[in-house]
């Protein structure tokens, strides 16, 4: 009999559903709570925002009309680029290697070996198509938006058109005075990076 009635009163609180449930509006439905009718409510007069909108679709996402861009959205400078190689180092020749050929240190302990820059595919591929991928990740890679703000990954993506444009002017030789073409938000050896809307080295 005592087994029966402590099984019944666990059983009843059980049942107590005390901030379980409790009434809500749906998002923008009307209430006659409100002397305006309005169940979403105006933030109060001197709130702060936290963080803030990002209204440059270019900087922020690498894209336009759904299109990985061609330029810099931020202007590059060589300050810019030096610091675009220290993060590289830290972030990304782990796996793309220092010169980066794919040959990080994750390659020599069997792990999956990531492109190589200089594979035509990536030497070709707009700059935006790096920013995308440092942000959502691609393949194997997992993002990098938690760990990299949004200006240091233009700055590695800078940094990446210089190792490729160094390479491009070493192939081409002399004849080419070891300058790349700056296309796709290219950065040339001597300096000259394409100067499209905010983007080029200065």
């Amino acid at each position: 009999m005592a087994g029966v009635v402590l099984a019944g009163a666990l059983g009843l609180t059980a049942c107590r559903q005390d901030m379980h449930n409790q009434p809500r509006y749906k998002p923008f439905a009307a209430t006659s709570f409100f002397g305006d009718g309005r169940s979403a409510r105006p933030a109060i007069e001197d709130t702060v925002a936290r963080g803030q909108l990002h209204l440059d679709q270019a900087r922020y996402t690498g894209k336009e009309n759904g299109k990985d861009i061609s330029y810099f959205p931020i202007q590059i400078t060589r300050a810019d680029v030096a610091r675009g190689q220290e993060r590289f180092n830290i972030f990304c020749s782990p796996c793309h290697g220092r010169l980066g050929d794919g040959h990080g240190m994750i390659v020599s302990r069997g792990l999956r070996q990531p492109p190589s820059y200089y594979d035509p595919r990536l030497v070709n591929a707009p700059v935006g198509h790096f920013f995308d991928v440092m942000t959502n990740g691609y393949g194997a890679m997992y993002s990098y938006a938690s760990r990299v703000p949004v200006d240091d990954r233009w700055r590695i993506a800078s940094y990446i058109r210089a190792l490729q444009a160094s390479a491009a002017g070493a192939s081409a030789g002399a004849s080419q005075n070891g300058a790349a073409s700056p296309q796709n938000g290219a950065v040339s050896q001597n300096g000259a990076g394409q100067s499209g809307r905010a983007g080029g080295l200065q």
